[in-house]
């Protein structure tokens, strides 16, 4: 979700650094579908390697060494407790760095999820996306994005379009909804997060509020997770509030899995795809790493 989007994982450092606008593909001479959705991960994690604290300073860009020293030691307790060692920035820089890696998996993975929906279905970046808008104050008014979108009228192949509306059915048969919700809706919209751990009530109820206005204009609300990391007690909160809830199992059926719906439903196997990358992917992450440990 864009526009006060919550984090993708357990935070180490309440100011998340700022959020990077993802890159638009460029055809290039040689490069497969699947070459560009592994340098949109690139580019998500290759953000985190920049990524200093900020020790509540707010600061854009975070606290050099130096500066997290000439702060600590201006501070007398701190300095008589050894606060201000390098060891110390290190371990901050790691703790938050760690949360940025979730995070900017999260993000580099709405990225591909969404240009399958477009290059599997032939959706417009415009209609592979939704937003709505709340007031807030002053009398002005919030823009919200969800990370996806799938409207019937949008996909233009009448046997992936007839596909799409039968999985909406069966989701809808998941989900227990009622013979009038199901005549009136019209597609889907969905929310992408590598995991979700944390039981961050600010972060459930903002959803809670996507799904209610996500029905209130007739599309169906789905949680994609990428991975299994998700607690069962928040796994039932959503389901209450009528999301359909995807996890990254390879296997199940098309309305339970990430997977599964991705292979069967839009036609594109993104399973193989992370399978296939793995080495370069893992090779990526091992430098970012390295990179935040240093002091």
């Amino acid at each position: 979700m864009n526009e006060g989007q919550t984090a993708q994982d357990d935070s180490f450092d309440d100011e998340p650094e700022e959020l990077i606008p993802e890159p638009e593909l460029q055809p290039a001479h040689g490069n497969t579908r699947e070459d560009q959705y592994f340098q949109l991960l690139v580019v998500a994690l290759r953000a985190c390697a920049q990524y200093k604290p900020m020790f509540g300073k707010g600061r854009k860009g975070g606290l050099s060494l130096e500066q997290f020293q000439e702060m600590y030691r201006a501070d007398s307790f701190y300095s008589w407790v050894g606060l201000d060692s390098p060891l110390m920035y290190a371990a901050h820089k790691a703790a938050g760095g760690m949360t940025s890696i979730y995070r900017q998996l999260g993000i580099g993975g709405e990225w591909i999820f969404r240009n399958v929906l477009r290059d599997s279905l032939g959706l417009s970046a415009e209609q592979a996306t939704w937003s709505y808008e709340v007031p807030i104050a002053q009398g002005k008014l919030r823009k919200l994005t969800l990370d996806g979108r799938i409207q019937f009228d949008h996909v233009r192949n009448p046997m992936i379009r007839a596909r799409v509306q039968e999985w909406v059915a069966a989701a809808a048969d998941q989900l227990r909804l009622n013979h009038k919700m199901r005549e009136q809706i019209k597609g889907v919209v969905f929310e992408v997060r590598q995991g979700y751990k944390s039981k961050d009530s600010k972060r459930q109820n903002a959803d809670i509020a996507n799904a209610s206005n996500a029905y209130t204009n007739f599309y169906m609300p789905v949680l994609v997770l990428l991975s299994t990391q998700i607690d069962q007690d928040v796994a039932l909160r959503y389901r209450q509030a009528q999301w359909l809830l995807l996890t990254g199992t390879t296997h199940g059926s098309t309305v339970s899995s990430t997977y599964a719906f991705c292979r069967e439903v839009l036609g594109y196997d993104l399973a193989r795809f992370y399978q296939s990358y793995t080495s370069q992917i893992k090779a990526e992450l091992e430098t970012v790493l390295k990179t935040l440990l240093e002091v």
